[in-house]
């Protein structure tokens, strides 16, 4: 019985593999690093040494912006926020909240590759997510959070 139920998984096709390419919209790496500069510009202006990390869709790393004197656990705090985002398709700090009120998502934290606090957003063409920024650094996620749409703004004009 078991033999036949597994044989019946394996043959099953799923829903719309017989689609054959599934085609996707990612970030390039030239806006990725864009983003990143944008980011790290806008922390260093407020006198915040950060680390800014942009990922594709998929939560793979394009590029990475250290500031000169940002501290090394940065690095890993931007990149981890950003892999976050982009899993989720939302934003790190609705994703906290969605931890602190909801018994469900206690357990979200533990993914992982995640981190959940502040200074991780989702970049989006239009509705459709096509990667994600990370910061790490600020003395806040709230301020790590306005670094990364300093770097989404820089280029949302190129999202569409």
């Amino acid at each position: 019985m078991r033999r036949l139920l597994l044989a019946c998984l394996l043959f099953t096709p799923l829903p719309g593999a017989t689609q054959g390419l599934v085609s996707e919209r990612n970030i390039s790496a030239s806006l990725a690093a864009e983003a990143v500069a944008a980011a790290v510009e806008a922390c260093a202006g407020r006198g915040f040494r950060v680390s800014a990390a942009v990922v594709d869709r998929s939560g793979v790393l394009r590029a990475l912006l250290r500031a000169d004197g940002a501290g090394p656990h940065t690095v890993a705090s931007a990149r981890a926020k950003a892999y976050t985002a982009a899993s989720m398709r939302a934003n790190t700090t609705q994703i906290l909240e969605t931890v602190r009120t909801n018994p469900a998502a206690a357990r979200l934290p533990d993914i992982e590759g995640f981190l959940v606090v502040g200074g991780g957003i989702a970049i989006r063409a239009g509705e459709e997510v096509v990667g994600a920024i990370g910061v790490g650094g600020a003395p806040g996620g709230h301020l790590d959070d306005q670094c990364a749409e300093a770097g989404i703004e820089r280029i949302r004009d190129r999202l569409g």
